[in-house]
């Protein structure tokens, strides 16, 4: 599994539907996690988005078919990246540098 962060901003209509029903967006999480995907952390934001999403998906073509899936509602636009946790991120930077010494030093 592999996490991404998911980055929405609200339509007119989905502003008006929110407004009208907050628990729109327990709804919206519901349908994505019965298409395999896991939100894990949600916030809404001040800014130019309305909302972050942290969600745990199989790989990059489910992520793909639930922005699509959500896109095609009109409810909101978003803009999905993947992301690595921060130790995973230090560890595969500091394998790759010590490759890179080992490298060096056979030279």
């Amino acid at each position: 599994m592999a996490l991404y962060v998911m980055m929405s901003t609200l339509s007119e209509s989905g502003r008006k539907v929110l407004r009208e029903r907050p628990g729109w967006i327990r709804k919206v999480n519901a349908d994505v996690e019965r298409m395999g995907v896991r939100v894990i952390a949600q916030y809404a934001l001040l800014g130019p988005y309305d909302f972050l999403s942290v969600i745990e998906a199989p790989d990059n073509a489910t992520v793909s078919r639930v922005s699509v899936e959500l896109g095609a509602r009109g409810g909101a636009a978003g803009m999905t990246m993947a992301a690595i946790p921060l130790d995973e991120f230090i560890a595969r930077l500091e394998r790759g540098s010590s490759t890179k010494r080992g490298e060096r030093k056979k030279r």
